[in-house]
């Protein structure tokens, strides 16, 4: 774990060099704190340091109160804190904390890079840890929960308070942004043209990867939505006699309940995540795609809405730290705080839609500690349907922000016209106009979300959205440590992350930095060489190429020696009517797969040849370990 401490102790000195100043006094008052405070102060105290920074970033001032763990100088009641202070009075003005007209932009990106560094470091085991820790407790995880059940109460008083005149204009304002979406996800519903299939993780119902296929279980809600088990659950009408005899359709009070559980996020705070019966993934993943798919196929959704590609809030972000036109915002336990009564509300003019959504919606969760507790909330993160219909959801919330302020109602039209470049959703990144924000915000807390202020920026020049920040202009995302740094070759993830960390660090220009794990990572692999980072092997990315050994006397490529990672999905094998299932699903042709449909025209199957898995009804899921292996492979 003192590597952790020497490896910042490198970083800050060579970003002191950068901005000609001396860390010294802060490496030892890193090390002074870490051996008293451990794991925490990298993960929590400093990251706590670091957010406050991007806090005055964006007021324009220093509050020392904000990070009460870390002193000011003697005597002093305003102005800097002493840590990093070289950095900071390039930023800042070293007496009365506000910022400089022209701020460093190094000395922002370095205070940045050592404060955050850490921020998301994975929770490390009692083993790695080298004794019992007192970060790793359950603590936190019955926090958490504690959270989701607190979050869960917030949302129905929510409902309560809720004028009506709202929801109605929330009805109108989703009826005018998504009119055409829902009614072509309506006749797709109606015509039997949803394609169902298996999502990658795991289900309530515990089924194995392949397993899900061989799905017998069925709810009457979904079999009364135009989504029956005989439309989706066997290829075609050859197998429904053996389907009514093994099919177990569960009433709605003896449905499955989504599983809730945590999963690492930060020390400070995991991840809630709600696993779902398999027959609700299946049948949700079917409209999602559908309104994926609808939302790519319209001007002006795919404009302001994004599923797959973080670029467009990215450009954003940086143009709004430019202009100053433009502000970032983040909204804490987004998906867990959109209410099903908005939701309903918002389809409320399509009932097959409506129908089919509420049909693949689980109604109840098993919280440990707390046990099965019915929801409010539209889904929980692990719902196929939760980033598509919240990204709607905040959408249609930011327009009737701008329409308030604007004090007149928006056609679509206008709408286009004015805010296509200005407004966009990815997930709870949150990209609005400026002189809207403060009606925006209002909004959103008026339908029960919570914007996390010290993650939204619009007074200042600094923007954050999707993972990249910027200030001025100018990108100052950082190098963050995602796991604890490996001490033997045999900790495979550690080693594959650490090779990973220290091309980031290239990357970055950080290169003391990435010199330093290359020390590092030369002593747990003794093949290390110079690669592409399209190479399978592990290896030292450069601009100055790759290197071989010897030529491949097949195909006269270069080969070099060197480690690859080695890993496998569990045996899980299918045959029968699942097999069939799958690879009718695999070829993306067959909509319904069971029941004919006069209005479906088949087109041919499309096969990536290079990508075609010819294991996949003996092996299926993630793989149970990753290792790595010794070998001669391709380093580009």
């Amino acid at each position: 774990m003192k590597s952790l401490t020497s490896l910042w102790s490198c970083t800050a000195n060579e970003l002191a060099v950068r901005c000609c100043t001396s860390t010294a006094l802060d490496a030892k008052y890193v090390e002074r704190r870490f051996e008293h405070e451990g794991l925490s102060f990298l993960a929590i105290s400093l990251a706590d340091f670091g957010k406050a920074t991007q806090k005055w970033l964006d007021q324009g001032f220093v509050v020392p109160s904000d990070v009460p763990a870390f002193k000011r100088k003697s005597g002093r009641r305003s102005g800097l804190p002493e840590f990093l202070q070289g950095f900071l009075a390039r930023v800042f003005d070293p007496c009365s904390g506000v910022l400089l007209e022209n701020p460093d932009i190094e000395a922002i990106y370095a205070v940045r890079q050592l404060t955050l560094m850490f921020s998301k470091i994975a929770l490390p085991t009692a083993t790695q840890m080298g004794r019992p820790s007192s970060v790793v407790t359950p603590k936190r995880e019955r926090r958490a929960m504690r959270e989701f059940i607190q979050c869960e109460q917030d949302v129905k008083e929510s409902d309560a308070r809720l004028d009506p005149q709202f929801l109605e204009d929330f009805k109108r304002m989703s009826d005018l942004l998504f009119a055409d979406l829902f009614a072509k996800v309506d006749r797709d519903i109606q015509f039997g043209r949803l394609q169902p299939k298996h999502g990658p993780g795991a289900v309530a119902d515990r089924l194995s990867s392949n397993g899900k296929w061989n799905l017998r279980t069925w709810t009457a809600r979904l079999q009364q939505a135009e989504m029956s088990a005989e439309e989706f659950l066997v290829p075609n009408f050859n197998y429904l006699e053996d389907l009514n005899e093994e099919l177990d359709v569960l009433e709605p009070g003896s449905e499955i309940p989504v599983r809730v559980i945590t999963v690492p996020k930060t020390l400070k705070t995991p991840r809630i995540i709600a696993i779902e019966p398999a027959a609700m993934q299946y049948a949700q993943q079917a409209i999602s795609k559908a309104i994926v798919s609808a939302v790519a196929e319209d001007d002006f959704l795919s404009r302001i809405i994004g599923f797959d590609d973080q670029d467009p809030n990215r450009d954003l972000a940086r143009r709004g730290s430019l202009s100053g036109d433009l502000a970032t915002l983040d909204l804490s336990e987004a998906s867990d705080r959109v209410s099903n009564q908005h939701v309903r509300a918002m389809l409320s003019e399509y009932p097959l839609l409506l129908e089919a959504v509420q049909a693949c919606r689980s109604r109840k969760a098993d919280v440990p500690g707390h046990g099965v507790q019915r929801l409010a909330k539209f889904a929980s993160m692990g719902s196929a349907l939760c980033f598509p219909i919240e990204a709607m959801v905040f959408a249609t919330v930011i327009f009737l922000g701008i329409e308030r302020e604007l004090s007149t109602k928006l056609t679509r039209e206008t709408a286009k016209r004015r805010f296509a470049s200005k407004v966009r959703v990815f997930g709870d990144d949150l990209i609005v106009p400026s002189d809207y924000v403060l009606s925006v915000v209002d909004e959103l807390s008026v339908f029960g979300h919570k914007v996390n202020v010290s993650k939204s920026f619009w007074t200042g020049r600094f923007r954050e959205s999707c993972g990249r920040e910027f200030y001025d202009g100018h990108d100052v995302s950082i190098v963050k440590v995602r796991s604890v740094l490996p001490t033997r070759r045999q900790d495979a993830s550690g080693v594959i992350s650490a090779v990973s960390l220290r091309n980031q660090f290239y990357w970055a220009g950080l290169w003391q930095s990435a010199n330093w794990m290359d020390g590092l990572i030369r002593k747990l692999l003794r093949e290390f060489p110079n690669v592409t980072p399209s190479s399978p092997l592990l290896g030292r990315e450069s601009v100055l190429g790759y290197e071989f050994q010897t030529i491949d006397p097949r195909t006269h490529s270069p080969l070099v020696r060197g480690w690859f990672v080695h890993s496998k999905p569990p045996r899980d094998k299918l045959d029968g009517v699942g097999a069939l299932l799958k690879c009718l699903s695999r070829t993306d042709r067959v909509p319904g797969f069971g029941l004919p449909n006069p209005e479906y025209k088949p087109t041919p199957p499309i096969f990536d040849v290079a990508n075609v898995d010819d294991e996949h009804l003996e092996r299926s899921g993630r793989p149970e370990t990753v290792n790595i292996k010794l070998g001669r492979r391709s380093p580009y």
